[in-house]
């Protein structure tokens, strides 16, 4: 019988308190958008590891950006989802 190793995941951390130089701000939606799902939910602090005070203020910029329409609510609003139309 083969000893199998058991599968311990990477150790998560927030990237705002790593790197002091990342800016939190809506004015910068690309990198709010690795924070997003691709149907619009922003994902919980638990999946990506960022820390409680960051990911409060994360949640507000990333509103801020949506009211701001520099990112979409849902895949619905985006122009690269094409509607089927009946022909």
């Amino acid at each position: 019988m083969a000893f199998r190793k058991k599968f311990t995941p990477r150790k998560k951390f927030c990237r705002f308190c790593a790197d002091s130089e990342l800016p939190l701000d809506y004015k910068r939606p690309d990198i709010l958008r690795d924070f997003v799902t691709e149907r619009g939910k922003i994902i919980a602090r638990r999946i990506t590891g960022t820390c409680a005070k960051h990911q409060r203020r994360l949640t507000t910029e990333i509103k801020r950006a949506r009211q701001m329409a520099l990112m979409f609510y849902t895949t619905v609003h985006s122009t690269d989802v094409k509607k089927k139309t009946n022909l």
